[in-house]
């Protein structure tokens, strides 16, 4: 059983793949998260998680819905992150939630797929060429992943070092305190009321005024809002002005 997270497209498109490669089922959970539904999901095979990377961990909101949703049958359990470049402490993590869940943590897969956040000015979006290359590359990984898994192997992975533990865990619980602000968001005249936005929300913190989009206090900077917007409107100050909004389906129909 695949479940799923997906703001921008990346980690849709590496779940659904990995699915069809193993003949599983896969599961989005962006309904059972705003709904806060933690009802039980059955399954005899294993399950694999499949997350984004924000800030070298899944998301908090993400992980959280993970501890406490209710997981039946098969107790092996992988998970498979798609990041910007690197997933940090994303598979420590994931193992001792594992751990307190009561299952067997059978390694990890990280794939390597286009930038997606405009509003880092550190970390700039990528041309297109560069876009397609990192997609190439994943379809490339995708069937051995999925074999592995199928075949109930242990992933293994290159181990952080201890020195990247102590670096990078306090930076995430800093980084979501001072900057997952929603206050800057604001849409253009071509904002047409669709209310895309708010259903695509995971948090729910987008709700129409008006028939135009209000940010609350709540935001994960996911960026479903801004990728997914049909007429591409919303805007995080005057960061995002100049930048394609990034959604995988731009760049690849598969």
């Amino acid at each position: 059983m695949i479940l799923y997270f997906s703001a921008t497209g990346n980690t849709e498109f590496v779940a659904k793949k990995l699915a069809e490669y193993m003949n599983d089922e896969v599961i989005n959970l962006l309904e059972r998260i705003r709904n806060k539904d933690y009802s039980e999901i059955h399954s005899d095979r294993p399950f694999v998680i499949c997350s984004p990377i924000y800030v070298c961990e899944m998301p908090r909101f993400f992980a959280d819905f993970i501890d406490k949703l209710e997981l039946t049958g098969n107790r092996n359990v992988y998970y498979v992150f798609t990041s910007g470049g690197y997933a940090g402490i994303a598979a420590a993590l994931g193992r001792k939630q594992a751990k307190r869940k009561g299952m067997v943590y059978r390694g990890r897969a990280e794939f390597r797929m286009p930038r997606n956040y405009p509003i880092s000015r550190r970390y700039p979006l990528l041309p297109e060429n560069e876009v397609l290359e990192r997609i190439e590359d994943t379809k490339k990984k995708l069937p051995e992943v999925a074999k592995q898994i199928y075949n109930g192997e242990r992933i293994k992975l290159r181990r952080l070092t201890y020195f990247e533990k102590i670096v990078t865990y306090p930076f995430n619980p800093v980084w979501v305190k001072y900057k997952h602000t929603a206050k800057p968001f604001h849409t253009t005249e071509k904002c047409m009321g669709c209310g895309k936005c708010a259903r695509v929300c995971p948090l729910n913190n987008i709700k129409l005024v008006d028939k135009k989009p209000q940010w609350g206090n709540t935001c994960a900077h996911c960026m479903a809002c801004m990728s997914g917007c049909p007429t591409e409107s919303i805007e995080y100050g005057n960061i995002t002005q100049d930048k394609y909004k990034y959604h995988f389906k731009k760049f690849c129909k598969d």
